[in-house]
């Protein structure tokens, strides 16, 4: 909402720690498949094991909208995680699932339906 706002984007610390970003979709359909799978009684990751900075997902969010808006940074909470990775290892071979949204997708997709939402309340 910042970019569409042309608002400086908020990142903590220097904006390296990684994250990984799974689309909604793709979540969806990992958590239908873990439903109903038969006898699977262990825990079992959802995600996606694409690894990027907060800095990468900023300058993406920015490319996606068109925004000229400043990164300003923050200090990093105490207990802010350098890097979140799932090994989604078990969900690929006991549920054959594996995301298949790229970041850039489905930044664009989440974008638009934010974009739609922004010009509709004007």
């Amino acid at each position: 909402m910042q970019a569409l706002r042309g608002e400086p984007l908020t990142l903590y610390g220097e904006g390296s720690q990684t994250r990984s970003f799974c689309y909604v979709d793709d979540l969806v359909e990992g958590l239908i498949k873990l439903m109903n799978a038969d006898d699977l009684h262990q825990p079992v990751n959802l995600g996606n094991p694409g690894e990027f900075t907060i800095k990468q997902l900023a300058e993406e969010v920015r490319r996606i909208c068109g925004s000229k808006s400043e990164l300003t940074y923050m200090p990093l909470p105490e207990d802010d995680p350098r890097q979140r990775k799932p090994d989604i290892t078990t969900a690929q071979t006991v549920l054959g699932w594996i995301p298949k949204v790229p970041l850039a997708e489905g930044l664009e997709r989440t974008v638009q339906y934010f974009r739609e939402r922004v010009q509709n309340s004007s």
